[in-house]
């Protein structure tokens, strides 16, 4: 589950005052609205990139609202995809089940699985240097993927990239709804993302998240 209550953010002259919404367990919530009205700000309160003035942030029924990063325990997937440059293709993927202290044997497992599931298997071993797009987000995602965590976000994670890509990134994001159900809150400009991937579909105009598609029995609340 993510809820958000109360979410007010100040940065210079830019504010967000008063956000509450809320995605159950398992939920696959899309968040659109124009470029700027502060989607992304949002995500990254909830990844806990960013510290907000008020408000309070529940991940799977606990708070995490003083939390840093790590302590939240999420898969991230930046807008700009963020990979590890110095690291090659194989150790991004591995990075989260590394830090983690996971067996060896465990953490290459997970690689191998990774690198067939995201097309990435002939990349493993090459330093993470002068990929394409659509190769940097499907490392991206992979890294966010591999420990399999309980919360998904995703920051534009189909922007910039080519059909092939989109459609092979839709593909493994359906899958991980289907094999490990996370709570999902999946940020785009496009509406045209929500078709196939969102059970719930909320909108942002900069002033509040509002719910513009029903969710199923039981989906989503707000306060």
């Amino acid at each position: 589950m993510i809820s958000v209550s109360g979410l007010t953010i100040r940065q210079g002259t830019f504010a967000l005052a008063n956000i509450s919404f809320t995605v159950p367990a398992g939920g696959y919530a899309v968040l659109t609205g124009p470029t700027g009205c502060g989607k992304t700000t949002v995500l990254e309160c909830v990844a806990g990139l960013r510290s907000p003035s008020a408000g309070m942030i529940q991940l799977c029924d606990r708070d995490v609202s003083i939390l840093p990063p790590a302590g939240r325990n999420v898969g991230y997937v930046p807008q700009d995809a963020a990979i590890f440059t110095h690291l090659t293709v194989g150790e991004n993927l591995a990075f989260a089940l590394t830090v983690r202290k996971r067996p060896r044997a465990e953490v290459e497992a997970r690689v191998r699985e990774l690198g067939d599931q995201l097309g990435l298997a002939p990349l493993l071993n090459r330093r993470a240097v002068g990929l394409s797009g659509g190769e940097a987000q499907r490392v991206a995602l992979g890294r966010a993927l591999a420990f399999g965590p309980r919360v998904l976000l995703l920051d534009e994670p189909l922007n910039a990239v080519d059909a092939a890509t989109v459609e092979r990134l839709v593909t493994v994001l359906k899958e991980v709804r289907t094999t490990d159900r996370p709570t999902v809150l999946h940020v785009t400009h496009s509406p045209d993302e929500v078709k196939g991937l969102a059970d719930i579909r909320l909108s942002f105009d900069g002033t509040q998240i509002v719910l513009t598609v029903p969710p199923p029995s039981g989906g989503i609340t707000f306060p």
